[in-house]
């Protein structure tokens, strides 16, 4: 059986690389250049704290989601607590090897407005093939943050201290949503392939398959459709279309709410049911909200 290795603290990090003590018991800067990477080949880590990555090398083959992770291209990965990361065979380093990562507990900014806002930043979500791809700018300007922050780590840790290193932080987060969001743009092609593979699946999930006894299809179910994470999808479909994955399932099951109160003797509790509502209150109540009708009132005026 793989070992699983939990690190559950900033400075179980530092002694798993060997660096001594930690500078802050929440938060810590590693130069990849620098590190010496001693992990064990088919091990499993997961950690209690955040994880932002940048390498242009692998020393081992890492596997996240049950994808390999290539940071030969220079990609950078940002990971949640809690999520397994798999170290698979060993392959060799590069001799020009660089990269930071940036780590950080959840309790350095639990009293925060980032602890709210985090969840904003969804791409905590995405699956390791949807890495973000960076240009030389956009490299520099994260490493900007992150000089900025190991400064500040070096510094006597005073009233400001969290403040500037959280605000930090932040601001690197909100580089991270603009680069994804120009990432979306410049595959706006491929996109547009997936959305295209979304309405097929779609199309066919309410034409074939019996709402009553399948239920509504998940975000999940067309994620895993498409080779992408439930998360990714519905940011990408809301770049391109304005609507989220959900949103789009719900287009779909109004549709058919609508051609079967017109097409069919079915009253609205039957119709329900054959959309896989087990409660019709709550067909009425989505019903309402996407078209401004009750079901009767559509009914009654067409």
């Amino acid at each position: 059986m793989s070992e699983i290795l939990h690190l559950q603290s900033i400075a179980d990090l530092h002694k798993l690389f060997d660096l001594g003590n930690s500078q802050h018991p929440l938060v810590a800067v590693l130069d990849f250049s620098k590190v010496n990477e001693r992990l064990i080949k088919n091990s499993k880590i997961t950690t209690d704290f955040y994880s932002i990555m940048f390498k242009n090398y692998c020393k081992n083959n890492f596997k996240y989601g049950r994808k390999s992770i290539d940071f030969q291209d220079g990609n950078l990965i940002c990971i949640a607590p809690n999520q397994i990361i798999e170290i698979d065979n060993e392959i060799e380093e590069r001799e020009d090897k660089m990269g930071w990562g940036l780590f950080f507990h959840p309790d350095l900014i639990r009293a925060t407005a980032l602890n709210d806002n985090l969840k904003n930043y969804r791409f905590f979500d995405y699956d390791i093939s949807e890495a973000l791809h960076l240009s030389d700018k956009e490299k520099n300007v994260l490493y900007e943050c992150i000089q900025k922050i190991q400064i500040e780590l070096q510094e006597n840790i005073d009233v400001h201290s969290q403040y500037i290193i959280v605000s930090t932080i932040e601001l690197l987060l909100n580089y991270c949503s603009r680069y994804y969001g120009r990432q979306m743009i410049t595959r706006s092609q491929t996109n547009k392939t997936i959305i295209t593979q979304i309405e097929i699946i779609l199309a066919s999930y309410f034409s074939e398959i019996k709402l009553k006894d399948k239920g509504l299809p998940s975000v999940k179910f067309l994620a895993d459709n498409v080779n992408l994470s439930p998360s990714y999808l519905s940011d990408l479909l809301r770049k391109e279309t304005g609507k989220n994955a959900q949103e789009h399932i719900h287009f779909y099951l109004i549709e058919e709410a609508k051609n079967l109160l017109l097409n069919s003797e079915k009253n609205i509790n039957e119709i329900a049911y054959d959309l896989g509502f087990e409660y019709p209150q709550y067909f009425n109540k989505l019903f309402k909200k996407k078209t401004g009708k009750t079901p009767m009132e559509y009914r009654n005026l067409n």
